[in-house]
């Protein structure tokens, strides 16, 4: 009498497809808290601009609230790396979402009374947002396994764009009901949501065994060898950092300009952002579900599409092309992101993820306002088409040197396609 098969369960249990990131409650909070945290830093300047069509505050104002915001980010951006690596990640984004919650009713009392306490306030509002940001990137890692980490960064960063895609239309909404000091209570009110939503507990790795009484110069200095050690990442890093400050700064000054002067209409501009928003939530859908061989390639020429944005502006060509160009900036603006924080999270040491994370943001996002200061003089001494066709051959120049160096192909060191739920790189370190 022939032997009945064994049970399934003599082989080992029965494959079990993985729970979609979307349907984890875990994700889900941390999601929630990431999305109020971009919707409220994204609402901030456009609030501060409708006071000043309000007479509420002056250009130069305006100017001083920025810089001020800029200045809190630039000099929290580092700190709460540090924070986020030595304590629960948890506990510094609700720290510094408190802070930054905090500043919207001081900058409401300040706003067109007092310069010193609305300055302060932008300042801390800055200081909270630049404290969240490399915390939130590492508590991904730890609230995420290793395979649906490219899911989850698919996922953030369309919260991202369907925030600033929306946003315009929802803030215009409430202002013809609200004043601009009702709408800044608002955005401390969306601060308190990135606070409180991602929850308590302890972070995990990121405080587990570590000195406390470390410098904070000697624990930064510490996540800068850990990205040094990482040539893909340095190389990525100068070619983001390189396509922002050229890139980015195209759009921020020089496309106001053509679509005025060019075209007479400010359609071509709403046009080009509009197209550049669409753009990215297609591309951050696609990158959700496809992984190709050479991902880090493929990411770093995503990246150098941008180069296309400023290109469009150097000839005289249809509006149509313009906003093209743009929505093919946007898709590989995500067809970058995803990759570029996915292997972040993979290849970095845990414990020095967050500090990784905060020199990330330092450089690529610190360095903008240079770009932006820079070119409208540019443009005044070499002319439009030269600085835009400058820019255009930065963002594609860059990208393909970063192509040449060593692990940029894959970004890791590994020789060979790194699988997605492949053990972490730093897990031993």
């Amino acid at each position: 009498m022939p032997t009945p098969p064994a049970p399934a369960a003599a082989f080992g249990p029965t494959p079990t497809r993985r729970r979609s990131v979307l349907r984890d409650v875990a994700f889900l909070r941390l999601w929630s808290g990431a999305t109020a945290s971009g919707l409220a830093t994204w609402a901030l300047p456009f609030v501060l601009g409708l006071a000043v069509l309000d007479r509420a505050l002056t250009a130069a104002d305006l100017g001083l609230l920025l810089a001020a915001r800029t200045v809190g980010f630039l000099v929290a951006v580092p700190v709460g790396g540090v924070l986020a690596d030595r304590h629960s990640r948890r506990r510094v984004i609700l720290w510094a979402g408190l802070v930054a919650a905090a500043s919207s009713p001081l900058l409401a009392a300040g706003l067109g009374r007092s310069p010193l306490a609305a300055a302060t306030a932008a300042a801390l509002a800055g200081a909270g947002q630049g404290a969240c940001r490399p915390a939130f990137q590492a508590l991904t890692a730890e609230v995420v396994d290793v395979d649906r980490r490219r899911q989850a960064n698919a996922a953030m960063t369309l919260a991202v764009r369907v925030t600033t895609l929306a946003g315009p239309s929802l803030t215009a909404l409430l202002a013809a009901f609200l004043d601009t000091r009702a709408l800044l209570l608002g955005i401390g009110g969306l601060w308190c949501v990135a606070a409180l939503a991602p929850g308590g507990g302890a972070g995990g790795a990121s405080a587990a065994g570590r000195p406390r009484r470390v410098p904070f110069t000697t624990e930064f200095a510490d996540g800068v060898r850990e990205a040094r050690g990482h040539p893909w990442f340095v190389a990525g890093l100068a070619a983001l950092t390189t396509v922002i400050a050229t890139g980015y700064s195209a759009t921020g000054v020089a496309l106001p300009l053509v679509s005025r002067d060019a075209y007479g209409t400010e359609v071509v501009l709403a046009g080009a952002m509009t197209a550049y928003t669409a753009g990215a939530l297609a591309g951050a859908l696609v990158v959700a579900r496809r992984r190709p061989r050479s991902q880090g390639w493929s990411a770093l020429a995503g990246l150098a599409a941008y180069g296309f944005a400023p290109l469009s502006l150097v000839f005289p060509v249809h509006p149509a092309v313009v906003m093209a160009a743009y929505a093919v900036a946007g898709v590989g603006i995500e067809l970058f992101n995803v990759p570029w924080f996915t292997a972040t999270q993979r290849e970095v040491a845990p414990d020095k993820l967050a500090r990784v994370s905060s020199l990330d943001f330092l450089l690529s996002y610190g360095l903008a306002p240079l770009g932006l200061v820079l070119i409208a003089p540019a443009i005044d001494a070499f002319g439009a088409r030269q600085v835009l066709l400058g820019c255009a051959l930065a963002c594609f120049a860059a990208p393909a040197a970063a192509a040449l160096v060593p692990g940029s192909r894959h970004f890791s060191r590994r020789p060979g396609p790194v699988p997605e739920a492949a053990p972490e790189a730093g897990a031993a370190g």
